[in-house]
């Protein structure tokens, strides 16, 4: 028999702590309201930023397709498992972009690893921002190239770091908008360290790409940046576009280069064609209804507006994603806690997530939220902090 005692003394240490993570059972569609275990709830926590997951018409696309082409893509895009939709999905997302090619991946995790992977080796280095998704970071950890974290949307550290690199490459990594804190990189200094030293810049817009900018092209639309600057582009479909899946943009040398080498490319299962079908509709969704962005826009600004009334110790973010910084965090589960009993879904984000000391609310907003929905989740956090 295997001991699972030391096992079973570190969950036991978790939930101690307040550091165990349970999942829930979701009993309804995804939306601004939503059954849990049995319980309605007003949902503060999905990533559908632009309210899409729902929408008839992906359902539409996403069952035409399942009609046609069946469940499963049956294997590896480079085998039999890239159907018209995928290659369509990625023209698309490339005349989307603004970029010349785009390729699919299944995740965005995925995605990451494929890349820096693909590109660095030992003898190589990146550079990546502190607070950079998990998914980056372990991309550097895993390529077998030098990682170095810079102090977070702090230009002058990685410029120091980086100057003093020997590498053969450097590749520069940075979230777009951070998940976490919901701040942005400031990607026009990114750009010009990366150009002053010769180094490559990603930039993973995961919970940028369809819902900042005017059209939605994401972080880089705001900096009014493209493919000379920041040659290499990563965004997912599980975020404003309501759907799953992720893709890469850049130079037909480097597409290429990710398919002949990008291991979580090559050696996986395709997305099911459906799910490209839905992708290709909710991108068809992001261009032509930019009253969505807008919406969105006017929600946060309420929310902020009355936060600050309130006294609420807001982060300083202009995104959908806007935590409210508790700091212990047996604290911040029970304002979790709290809230749910006053039926609002909002998680409560803990180390090692974040530091030690910054546990917070991750209250996100949504397209389909009213003001009627930010002024009750105002009054609710008022009476549930100040109970």
């Amino acid at each position: 028999m295997v001991d699972y005692t030391d096992l079973s003394a570190e969950l036991a240490q978790r939930r101690a702590d307040h550091l165990y993570r349970q999942r829930q059972v979701l009993q309804s569609a995804q939306d601004v309201e939503v059954t849990i275990d049995g319980q309605r709830l007003y949902n503060f926590c999905s990533n559908d930023y632009l309210g899409l997951a729902n929408h008839p018409k992906l359902i539409a696309a996403f069952t035409g397709a399942a009609n046609e082409y069946g469940v499963g893509s049956g294997a590896a895009h480079l085998i039999t498992g890239h159907s018209e939709h995928h290659h369509q999905l990625e023209e698309e997302l490339a005349a989307f972009t603004g970029y010349p090619r785009a390729l699919l991946f299944s995740t965005g995790y995925m995605a990451n690893l494929g890349v820096v992977s693909a590109l660095l080796g030992q003898g190589d280095a990146v550079f990546e921002d502190r607070l950079n998704h998990a998914s980056l970071l372990d991309a550097g950890l895993l390529s077998r190239a030098r990682l170095q974290r810079y102090s977070h949307l702090d230009g002058p550290d990685l410029q120091r770091k980086i100057s003093d690199s020997k590498a053969r490459h450097k590749l520069i990594c940075s979230d777009g908008v951070f998940s976490m804190d919901g701040d942005m990189a400031d990607v026009t200094e990114l750009a010009k360290v990366a150009e002053q030293q010769q180094a490559w810049l990603m930039i993973d817009d995961a919970h940028g790409v369809g819902v900042i900018g005017k059209t939605g092209r994401g972080t880089l639309e705001e900096h009014r940046l493209g493919v000379k600057e920041v040659p290499i582009l990563m965004g997912t479909f599980g975020k404003a576009f309501g759907s799953f899946g992720a893709f890469v943009a850049g130079e037909e040398s480097l597409i290429e280069t990710l398919i002949q080498q990008a291991r979580s490319y090559i050696y996986t299962t395709a997305l099911p064609p459906a799910i490209a079908a839905a992708n290709r509709e909710a991108l068809r969704l992001v261009q032509t209804e930019g009253w969505r962005r807008e919406h969105l826009q006017d929600l946060i600004k309420q929310f902020r507006a009355g936060a600050r009334q309130l006294g609420l110790s807001l982060m300083d973010s202009s995104s959908a994603i806007q935590p409210l910084l508790i700091g212990e965090t047996e604290q911040a589960v029970k304002l979790s806690d709290k809230l749910r009993q006053a039926g609002l879904l909002i998680s409560a984000i803990r180390p090692p997530t974040v530091a030690e000391g910054t546990a917070r609310l991750r209250i996100t907003l949504s397209a389909n939220h009213t003001p009627a929905h930010i002024e009750h989740l105002l009054h609710c956090l008022d009476k549930a902090i100040n109970a």
